[in-house]
């Protein structure tokens, strides 16, 4: 099976025994042994059904599949990289943020409750479910887990999320920011609130 480990804040290395690995297409930097690349497809190795549902949503999910045995090592714009274990629970991330996962993992485009906003970001969302370590990335430095629970919901702006995980509600809250303030504003502004039993993991700078 996989084994996922940091090399370095910004480096991950797997290190695959005639398994696969799904990676963010164009992430690998090197690699060791005999390990083939292919195009994990429209639907990110999911199925043909999956490519469907994230043409018709624009959630894409550009993976490629990693297989063989040796060690390849990822990396993507010298962004910080986190792992996170799945033990059959689900994790929903941005598509962007996702480097790596274990091939037995599932995917799948959730709605994020956005709809009607004039921005497109975080419409919908890549839920990740089953068993298996999954490779996030955070840009401006590491990522920051924070608790959500029923007595204390949490509020994030949208191009700060990276994943959550847990029974969470995710709802959409309109606000005015300092860029509407001083007219930089390009939209409508909004955060993302989670209600609920969970983790949210943000990064530190903005998409």
């Amino acid at each position: 099976m996989q084994s996922f480990r940091l090399d370095s804040p910004r480096m991950l290395a797997v290190d695959i025994s005639g398994d696969a690995v799904r990676a963010s297409t164009g992430s690998m930097v090197a690699y060791t042994g005999q390990v083939q690349f292919k195009n994990a497809g429209m639907g990110g190795g999911d199925g043909f059904m999956a490519g469907l549902k994230r043409r018709a949503t624009g959630e894409s999910l550009p993976l490629m599949t990693c297989s063989g045995s040796g060690t390849v090592w990822f990396a993507k714009d010298a962004m910080d990289v986190i792992l996170v274990e799945l033990a059959g629970d689900t994790l929903k991330a941005e598509s962007e943020q996702l480097l790596a996962l274990s091939d037995k993992l599932t995917t799948d485009v959730t709605f994020a409750g956005v709809r009607g906003m004039s921005s497109g970001q975080g419409l919908f969302t890549t839920s990740v479910t089953g068993y298996g370590t999954v490779a996030l990335l955070s840009a401006g430095g590491p990522p920051i887990a924070l608790e959500v629970s029923p007595q204390f919901p949490l509020v994030v702006d949208k191009d700060a999320f990276v994943a959550s995980r847990g029974q969470l509600n995710q709802t959409v809250v309109t606000d005015v920011s300092w860029r509407n303030l001083i007219g930089e504003s390009s939209g409508e502004a909004f955060s993302l609130r989670f209600d609920g039993q969970g983790v949210v993991y943000i990064q530190p700078e903005e998409r």
